[in-house]
Order: C-alpha cells, then structure tokens, then sequence
C-alpha cells in the first residue's frame, strides 16, 4: 500500500481553504441564533479520504438496525463520487443520510461528565434543497428528534444544544434527506462557546525499524488542516537502526513540516523508554523556553485519523481538571472493526482489558445508532498508548513512565495519575487504525516476560489488595499452562520475570536496555520457540491411535477438571514420551486451536503462529517439565511470602525510578544503535 492511499487524512478540501472554514466559523459566532458569542470548534464533521468506501461506515451512518440483523456493507456504501472532499458530502436525489456514526455524532456525555461546557451548538452549511433534522439519544441509546428544517439554496443552519440531560450516555447528531435536486453537505462542525486560546500539543512517535509507516505518519500530520493553531511540533524518537531518516522520501517529508519535526535517536528502550523520551522533551521544553501544554504519544504502527488530534486537544481544554485524553483503536486490515474502546482494569485479578461486549466491534454489520451499549458513557481505567494525551501537569507531578521496556506501561502510568487526583478518559471520536493484538503471538514468545514482570510490577505498586488479591495464584496457574503445553521458552521467561521482580526496583533502568536481548537470545534453547516458514521443513504428522473427537478441542468440564487434571499431570511427569512422537509430530494445530488442554494431551504437535506465517514444533520433555514446575512453585512461595515488602519498596522508589533526572540517565546510557547497512 502507498502511502498516498494510508494518509486517512487526505489532502486539503478542493476550493475550501483553512481560512474559508475559519470565516464559516466567524459567520457563525456572530448570527442571532448564538447570541453573538464566542465559538471554539471542537469537532468537524468529516469524511474519510480518498474516498475510502471500506471506511465509510465509520463517517456516515447506514439504516437503524434491530438486534439480530446486519446490513454487512450492502445497502449502506455510497457512491464514491459522493464524497466530494474531507468535509463535503453529495446527497442524491430522495436519499437519507446519517451523520450519526463514530466519527461524526458528537460525544455529549462525555462533554457533560468531564468538561465545563455546558452546551454545543451545531453547524452545517448545505447548498440545495432538502430537510435537516436533529436527533439526540440517552443512555438506553433510544434517539428522540430535536428540531428539523428545510433549507434550500446557500445556506447555514445553526442549532443552540443544551448538555444538560446527558448524565449518563447520549449523543447527538444530524440527518440529511435530499429533495428531488439533490443536496450538498458543503461542511458542518461541533462548537462550544470560548474566548480562550487553544492549548497546545507536542506529538511523541516511538519506533524501531518502522521508518516507512513514520514517514506516512508525517505525510499524514503535514497534510492536515487545522493544526496551525495547536501543534508545537512532531517528535520522532527512533530507537532502531533502520532510519526514518533514511526513507527515500523523509525530506520531502520533514521539508512540508516547515520546522515542526524534530527526530531524536537513542537505543532500544522499548515503548516505555521511547514514550519517556517524548514526555522528558515536554516537560524540558524548546530551545526558546516554550513548552507545549500537552504531549500525545503515537504509536509507530498505525493509521492516524488527523481529526481525533484536534478533537483530543480541544477535549483536554475544557477539562474541569487535567485530564488523560485516549483514542480509541480500530483494525489496520479491516477498517470498520472497533478493537478498544474503554479499557479497564481488574484489581482483584490484575488484568487489563476492554469493557465486556466493547471490543471487536464491526460498523459494517451495524452503526452507531444500532449499538444500544455505545450510547451508555462508559468510564476507562487507562488508554493505550496507540494514542493518548498526557497534560504537561500532569508529567510534571507523577513523572514519566516505568522503565518497563513494553507491557502495562501505558495502563499502570494511568493508575498513577489517578491516585493523584488525573482521571483517564477514552474519547470517542478519536481514534487511531491499529494491528489487531489478535494477530500477534505475545503472550507465547519473548514479550511472555514482559506481561509477567510488569503485570507483578503494576500489582505491586497498585493494588489495594493484601497480596495482590488473586494475581499470585493466576500467575502460578499461567505458567502452568505454558508448561504442560510445551511452552517451556514462555515458561521459562515467565520463571525469569519472577525473579527480576524479586530483585526489586533498583534494577530497572540498569536492565532496560540489556533484557530483551538476552530473553530473545534463548529462543535457540527451545524448540517450540524456533517458528520455520516453510512447513515442508516437519515431517509428517503421524499418531498410533487416532483420536476418538471430531472437531475443535473443547476444555474439560468443570465435574471433570480434577480427574483431568490428576491424568495430566501423571502424564507430564512420569509417562515416557511415544516414540513415533519423537521423529514425527502427532498433528498440526492451528493457533486458534493451540489451547492448553488440548496441547497437553499431545507429546509433540507442529503449532502454527498468529499471524499464519510459520509454525514451530512443540516436543512434550518429561524431565523440563519437572523442573519448571519445581522452579515455580518455589519462585511462586518466595512471591507470596515477600510481597508486603517488595511492595513498599517498589511504592518507595516509585518517584525516583520515573523522575525525569533517572531517564536523562538512561538515555545517556543507552546510545543509538548504528545504522543498518543498506544493500
């Protein structure tokens, strides 16, 4: 894909300029309907670029759904031609179209729970003749009609839309039925009164050998109207050693920045250790003194709706008290589908994780007016850092992030924040396009060590529970299963998290740089973490007695559990390997099926990868199953017996392991890699 067809957020309007739109805002701050008042836009409606009909859904609304049935993108796509630019939108003759989607129904609950504002008022310029009604919804997601009008000719239409009911959930938004001319949605925004200059924003990108989606990113940023006004500057902190820099059309790139880019090199650190970098930059502020009001970290991987910047922005403006304001996340490879939406986090448990019935969302089968649950304001515990707004104030009191390298970084700096009086908000319509965690195999390769330690870590510095609750006992349960299903590389990283935890937080920074390549260095220890492309390269799959089940594996019941549990142990421990196991694996497994019980009952099995681009053998080892269950049942009491202590420590040295003077020193210590030979 060019990065020409990647840039969601397009080129400018065709004969609308900024200053255009900036004189619509103008007209409408002075018309009889406001009162004359002052108006800040906070959200334009907008339109998907390049006439992107896969996203589409997410920008305009298809027909209301009863549960139960989908349109699956049939009588919802409308013609490409239709689009007209990024803000304008061709209504043809006797349609209806929505404006009530994702992108463009305004948030009001979320205003009314977390700002000052106390209304909005919307506007929208047509040419044409047709009807404009305005609809709002409540916390059950039922829509009541607010006002309707005809209009015809050049005209705008502005609508004075009190917050007040708005508790609990709600939104608003408009429809468009075009008469029999046909009609034109030349552009409309969400506006709320004030006087007061906008805050301004540092952007933070953290990479490793990523250059080509960085440069799009820029590409993307540079093309954007509207951020005049509100961007410092964009930091890239490249941590790799095939350089954004080096990317045949960075300069032209950073030349359409006009001074605005700024690249940053150091080593590895990881998200946490990029991401800091980005923070320690803001709060140390430019070289003329100036500091940006906000930072807002983006990941490297992504697709950026340029909107959700400036909406963000404008979010944390009005905030009663600085605020954490996150975007959410959708599929890279399949555009419509809503992967995070509000993410919380279990205290009992320790485990991080959407809001039930709020993740894998698809707005091609049904839109925001047919999804009840998305009209109730649902409160976030964190936001990932796809894309997240920190307030300078915010850095400046609870500091920078843990030097974790990856893995709840992003979830426990909110925690943080939080204790010291900053909520998280995860802001609808604002978003970013992700790769899909589905796809990737983290929890089984070398980041198994990072969810371990740093999951242990967040606990310990975070729970209100004695002894973390139930995360011991999870922990434990885990790397059981990685065991017994011949994970032993994921077994034994987890075993080594452990005892890194054990050591304490003054070992932190001194590891960030060194532990990931040491984990990924013993992958030559362990066969099921060596993952071939060519399947060709495994023998045949071959089992003296075939299975008596059809199908998918299903998990032992719970009558069954113990008996199960009792046969599988004696079997991981004390039954010789069969030896036609030995030269040939007993079946292929798909990943979607490589379930700890089922790889239990296998002696080896060829296990493919998340992603479908390999596959490694798995070989059933009586004797490393002994030891590994030893070493964590040990490690696991040691764990029990010293957590209050350790938990002190890593509360008492919380403050110095994120201040800004200990990353400067990391930093330091971490030069940048050399560049990758090019050839």
């Amino acid at each position: 894909m060019s990065a020409e067809t990647q840039n969601p957020a397009g080129d400018p309007p065709a004969g609308q300029s900024e200053q255009d739109a900036q004189g619509f805002l103008s007209k409408i701050s002075n018309s009889p309907q406001t009162g004359g008042q002052n108006l800040r836009e906070v959200a334009r409606v907008v339109l998907p670029a390049n006439q992107d009909l896969d996203a589409l859904p997410l920008y305009v609304d298809g027909p209301v759904l009863k549960e139960g049935q989908s349109t699956a993108g049939g009588d919802t796509v409308e013609h490409p031609d239709d689009i007209l630019s990024r803000r304008s939108m061709r209504i043809r003759s006797g349609r209806r179209v929505s404006f009530g989607s994702y992108f463009n129904a305004f948030p009001a609950s979320y205003w009314r729970r977390w700002t000052t504002a106390e209304k909005v008022v919307l506007s929208v310029a047509t040419e044409g003749a047709g009807s404009l009604i305005v609809y709002r919804s409540n916390a059950r997601g039922i829509s009541q009609r607010v006002e309707d009008r005809r209009v015809k000719g050049t005209q705008t239409s502005e609508f004075d839309l009190t917050l007040a009911p708005f508790g609990d959930g709600g939104w608003y938004w408009f429809d468009l039925i075009a008469d029999d001319d046909g009609m034109v949605l030349t552009q409309a925004a969400w506006s709320v009164p004030d006087d007061r200059p906008a805050g301004t924003v540092t952007l933070g990108v953290t990479t490793f050998n990523r250059p080509d989606y960085c440069v799009n990113t820029i590409r993307t940023i540079a093309d954007a109207d509207g951020f005049d006004d509100v961007l410092d500057e964009l930091i890239i902190v490249d941590q790799g050693n095939k350089l954004v820099e080096d990317e045949s059309d960075f300069a032209e790139a950073q030349a359409a920045m006009n001074g605005k880019l700024r690249v940053i090199r150091q080593g590895n650190l990881g998200g946490s250790g990029g991401f800091s970098r980005n923070m320690y930059e803001v709060v140390q502020g430019r070289e003329d003194g100036s500091k940006s009001d906000y930072v807002l970290i983006l990941d490297d991987d992504i697709l950026l709706e340029t909107e959700g910047v400036l909406r963000a922005v404008a979010f944390a403006d009005f905030c009663r008290t600085p605020t954490i304001v996150g975007g959410h996340m959708f599929d890279m490879y399949n555009r419509p589908l809503l992967n995070g939406y509000a993410e919380v986090i279990n205290t009992y448990r320790f485990l991080w994780g959407p809001i039930d019935g709020l993740g894998g969302l698809d707005f091609s089968e049904a839109g925001l007016r047919s999804r009840p649950n998305l009209h109730r304001r649902w409160d976030a515990d964190y936001n990932g850092w796809w894309m997240c707004l920190i307030p300078r104030v915010v850095l400046e009191e609870v500091g920078l992030s843990l030097p974790v390298f990856i893995k709840w970084d992003d979830s426990e700096y909110s925690l943080r924040a939080a204790e010291a009086g900053y909520p998280t908000v995860s802001l609808p319509g604002a978003a970013v396009w992700h790769v899909s965690w589905m796809d990737k195999d983290d929890a089984v390769d070398w980041q198994a060590y990072f969810h371990e330690r740093n999951r242990l870590i967040a606990a310990l510095l975070h729970s209100p529970f004695p002894r973390g609750g139930r995360i011991i006992r999870e922990s434990y349960n885990v790397d059981t299963k990685h065991t017994i299903s011949m994970q032993y590389y994921a077994a034994s990283t987890v075993l080594m998290a452990i005892e890194d935890v054990l050591k304490g937080p003054e070992h932190l920074h001194g590891m960030i740089g060194t532990k990931m390549p040491q984990i990924r260095a013993l992958k030559d220890e362990f066969s099921d973490a060596q993952f071939s492309k060519d399947l060709g390269v495994y023998p045949a799959a071959k089992k003296s007695k075939p299975s008596k089940r059809q199908g998918p594996p299903k998990p032992p019941t719970y009558r069954a559990l113990l008996p199960w549990a009792a046969k599988t142990v004696v079997k991981q421990i004390g039954l010789p390997v069969r030896d036609l196991a030995k030269s040939n694996p007993e079946e292929y497994v798909a990943h979607q099926d490589g379930k700890w019980y089922h790889l239990s009952t296998l002696d080896s099995a060829v296990v493919s990868n998340a992603d479908g681009t390999g596959a490694a053998w798995h070989k059933r080892d009586p004797q490393a199953v002994r030891d590994l269950l030893a070493r964590s049942a040990k490690l696991h009491a040691e764990l029990f017996s010293k957590w209050e202590s350790l938990s002190k420590q890593y509360r008492e040295a919380l403050p110095q392991i994120t201040s800004a003077d200990a990353w400067v020193q990391t930093f330091q210590d971490n030069p940048a890699a050399p560049r990758k030979e090019q050839g």
